[in-house]
């Protein structure tokens, strides 16, 4: 996370992508798209992963660049918290990006109902925070979480594309985690809301 060349790649792209959106020289363009690939290139050599899947995440967006949101909701019951297990076995709170058409609480909805096959309503903001400074490994693009506290109105799981199992886990029993969605750190913030009689939303 304090890899200054990830930094500096991101950094560089980000410039890029602006430049390609705002200029209208084609000299300019022409290198701005070369600034872009070689930021590209830095970050498929820093990371390891191949060139064509940095491109896709890395330089797929248009626009000036702003992080991605992405919504997680915390539902409990029995005083333990719902969790849903991806298709790599790895769990996490119920959650994903945010759609273009709706609030991120909205999203939260959705993302519960689409994942753990529960009706619930939004009771509380719990967190907002800079994904980058709370899980790893970290993104070459800002991202946005925001977390809130949810009420189950019934339901029940189905399987579906995204996950393959849901449940409910008690703080000091909890899963292996999909620590770039959600990490132990974040479930216990969770914990420390629904437990509360008053919290004050957590932001960075």
């Amino acid at each position: 996370m304090n890899d200054k060349i990830v930094q500096w790649a991101a950094a560089l792209q980000s410039h890029a992508q602006a430049g390609l959106y705002y200029s209208k020289d084609p000299f300019d363009l022409e290198r701005y798209r070369q600034i872009r690939e070689i930021a590209a290139e830095m970050m498929a050599e820093r990371t390891g992963l191949p060139a064509e899947k940095i491109t896709s995440l890395f330089c797929g967006d248009v626009g000036y660049q702003t992080p991605k949101v992405d919504t997680r909701a915390a539902v409990f019951q029995d005083g333990r918290i719902l969790l849903v297990r991806e298709r790599n076995g790895a769990w996490a709170l119920p959650g994903g990006w945010c759609e273009y058409n709706l609030s991120p609480a909205e999203n939260a909805v959705k993302e519960v109902k689409e994942e753990a096959g529960l009706d619930v309503v939004v009771k509380m903001l719990i967190a907002v925070q800079d994904r980058d400074k709370h899980n790893e490994p970290p993104y070459a693009y800002g991202v946005t979480k925001v977390f809130y506290l949810c009420e189950s109105l019934g339901g029940c799981f189905t399987e579906n594309i995204e996950t393959c199992e849901s449940g409910y886990f008690a703080e000091d029993a909890l899963p292996a985690l999909a620590e770039e969605k959600c990490s132990a750190e974040q479930i216990q913030m969770c914990f420390r809301a629904c437990q509360a009689s008053t919290w004050t939303a957590q932001f960075d």
